[in-house]
């Protein structure tokens, strides 16, 4: 279903993304951050949807759907790696922090914050090319609420 989107993701020299496929990329990263674990929690996938509805303005029901999307392409995406660093380039800095932010919320959703979450949220930070400092101020805003 998203071959020619990953694909064009995943090019040597990858064009801006419209806002419509960032979404995806972004919802994606977000849904594999959730599924890292091995335990895909409604309160993570809520999570998911709140920072959905947030980021982008979406109804409730848009974003159920969104997020069902995401779901599909994160299944089918490369590897963590190859994926994130395509969504750096084709993504602006700044909605990558806002990313980031919205990654600590779903890390947060169920009270735990555990090691194999810090590394994921370290090495995926990274790849975004979002520094450990913003990374930390995004965690700090999120858990402040």
């Amino acid at each position: 279903m998203f071959s020619d989107f990953l694909r064009r993701l995943i090019a040597p020299a990858p064009t801006p993304l419209s806002d419509p496929d960032a979404r995806l990329a972004l919802g994606a990263l977000l849904v594999r951050l959730a599924r890292a674990d091995g335990d895909y929690a409604a309160e993570e996938i809520a999570h998911i949807d709140q920072a959905l509805v947030a980021r982008y303005g979406l109804s409730d029901e848009d974003a159920v759907a969104l997020r069902k999307d995401c779901e599909a392409l994160e299944a089918e995406a490369p590897d963590t790696v190859r994926f994130t660093r395509a969504i750096k380039d084709a993504v602006a800095h700044d909605h990558r922090i806002a990313v980031v932010e919205a990654m600590w919320s779903v890390v947060m959703a169920d009270g735990v914050r555990d090691e194999e979450e810090d590394s994921n949220m370290r090495m995926i930070s990274s790849l975004l090319g979002v520094s450990d400092q913003d990374s930390n101020a995004a965690r700090l805003r999120v858990t402040r609420r």
